[in-house]
């Protein structure tokens, strides 16, 4: 056992003192040593219940016979911090806790982790560091949050946001805006949509790193419980067969996970989020393999913020395996690779069943001919840009307009919200890049504010800054190369005409070749006052089509 390094021989007697310290016996002392790493806080409505899923983590793995040990990581809620400068240090959160992990795991050599993440940076977060160290180790998310109601009819955090454009437009009143934010987010979990949280939780059961349920079991549920107290038990299973995350994470098990992806219409987050947990097990992902599996699967559920369902839903309909077992029949999937279950993929879904054909529609029947997420091109976006077409309206899919330029998300959150903004105008922000932000500020307040105002079947919006999962309409993101490193976003005027196409995969800046290059000649770009983490991050980060992850 790894923990031998700290308990076996007389040498390791000081070692074993300390330990007793913590209470524990000669006999928990002789067992595996089960890291059981918790991101509970006070701040985040995702992780306020993660004492009780750790718990039960931990009751599993003395169950099955292993000493758990629970420690703490950091987590941002992403909605606290949005729409303010708290939101450059989300994304940057990501690898802060991928070491922290790292450092606690090595430091006291553990021989297996259980990892309790919920919310947008800490899940990537966490399978980054399962899948660097590559010891056995198993997910088990907090779970999403139900959805709440207001005057009968469903609503969820993107609600409220959205809601901020309504009342601006006089469509609500403040009172009703109040009544909203009292009943949106019901209870503990994730936030209830297919925002960036749920998408990676999702996509973690999809990749096999957590036992099925995992995704779409809902936070307050008992069943909950009973799968971290399996979670608990399992893991031991993982360290008898020394079964590790690289076993299970494979490029083929990623591939899977990419076409769950697009038959979820997932956030385009997970376009950063999965190339940088494979790299971590020396896997190779880029643009073109979400935009290839978008032209192979076709997008099957329509959940919040692009559509009429929920987690919940999902969860009743069968889950994240009932979603695996539609897409069977593309023969996308490679059933034969291993999970955390200690089975195949194939063996899992044996036992999955499909109980809603209007949440998970038939492969014949689907919300989109085409998977939720595509990767544009061109003069604009030279290295890709990232959009959720199935939040698309129709009427926005193929568009050209005039651009109106903001160098910062707070420049054009007032635009908007003070009628600057026009049907037919391309909004664009720029220097909200990875290095430029720095950081990669999601723009959900612009545009749930166009949404809210009933724009977004007349406005863009173009950033090489990110959005939130909870974000719909023609929001284009992660313009690469980004503002700071001389894009050709930072050469875009107001007046500007640019054509978005999105079934052509086309982003382009219609303007002369000529007048581009006298714009790049005289183009300097602002320099910023940065101290602490976001200066380490804008100096070690890559680009945003590189997943944003730290350099090598």
């Amino acid at each position: 056992m790894k923990s031998d390094q700290t308990k076996k021989s007389f040498e390791k007697a000081p070692h074993r003192a300390l330990l007793k310290a913590d209470g524990f016996t000669d006999e928990e002392i002789s067992r595996p040593f089960v890291g059981v790493v918790n991101s509970a806080n006070e701040i985040i409505p995702g992780h306020i219940h993660l004492g009780r899923i750790a718990q039960a983590v931990k009751d599993g793995v003395r169950i099955a016979g292993g000493t758990p040990m629970e420690f703490s990581v950091i987590g941002i809620c992403d909605g606290i911090a949005m729409n303010h400068a708290g939101m450059r240090y989300s994304l940057p959160s990501r690898e802060i806790i991928a070491d922290s992990v790292e450092l606690v795991a090595m430091a006291h050599a553990f021989d297996a982790l259980v990892l309790i993440p919920n919310c947008d940076k800490v899940v990537p977060g966490m399978l980054m560091a399962a899948l660097r160290l590559n010891i056995p180790s198993i997910v088990v998310s907090g779970g999403p949050m139900l959805a709440g109601v207001h005057r009968g009819r469903k609503v969820d955090l993107i609600s409220v946001f959205e809601g901020i454009g309504r009342y601006r437009a006089g469509k609500i009143t403040e009172q009703d805006l109040t009544e909203m934010e009292g009943c949106a987010c019901p209870t503990a979990g994730s936030c209830s949509g297919m925002f960036t949280a749920n998408s990676m939780n999702c996509l973690t059961e999809a990749l096999g790193l957590g036992l099925p349920g995992n995704g779409t079991i809902p936070a307050p549920f008992s069943e909950r419980i009973r799968l971290a107290k399996q979670a608990g038990m399992k893991i031991m299973e993982l360290v008898e067969k020394d079964i590790r995350p690289r076993d299970i994470a494979t490029k083929a098990a990623f591939t899977n996970a990419i076409a769950v992806d697009m038959a979820l219409g997932c956030s385009t987050n997970t376009v950063l989020h999965v190339p940088a947990v494979a790299h971590e097990a020396g896997i190779d992902l880029d643009l073109d393999d979400f935009d290839l599996m978008s032209t192979k699967v076709p997008h099957l559920c329509s959940l919040s913020p692009a559509g009429p369902h929920f987690l919940e839903d999902l969860y009743r309909a069968g889950g994240i395996q009932a979603v695996m077992k539609r897409l069977q029949g593309t023969n996308v999937l490679d059933g034969s690779v291993m999970t955390a279950t200690g089975s195949t993929l194939s063996d899992n879904l044996a036992k999955a069943e499909i109980l809603d054909e209007e949440v998970i529609r038939p492969l014949e029947n689907p919300y989109h001919e085409e998977g939720g997420i595509a990767i544009l091109r061109g003069s604009l976006a030279p290295d890709g840009a990232v959009v959720k077409q199935s939040g698309v309206a129709p009427e926005m899919m193929k568009r050209e307009g005039t651009a109106k330029v903001f160098d910062s998300e707070e420049e054009a959150a007032q635009a908007i919200l003070g009628d600057r903004i026009r049907a037919g105008d391309i909004v664009v922000v720029r220097y909200e890049g990875p290095r430029g932000g720095p950081g990669m500020r999601e723009m959900l307040t612009p545009t749930s504010v166009i949404a809210g105002m009933g724009l977004d079947k007349d406005v863009a919006l173009i950033t090489d800054g990110r959005f939130s999962g909870g974000t719909r309409g023609a929001a284009i993101g992660h313009c690469s190369p980004e503002a700071a490193q001389g894009g050709p976003i930072a050469l875009v005027r107001d007046g500007d005409r640019i054509l978005i196409d999105i079934p052509a995969r086309r982003l382009d800046l219609l303007v002369d070749d000529e007048e581009l290059s006298k714009r790049k000649k005289a183009f300097v770009p602002p320099q910023k006052k940065l101290t602490g983490v976001l200066k380490r991050y804008a100096q070690m980060c890559l680009s945003a089509d590189k997943g944003a992850r730290y350099k090598d």
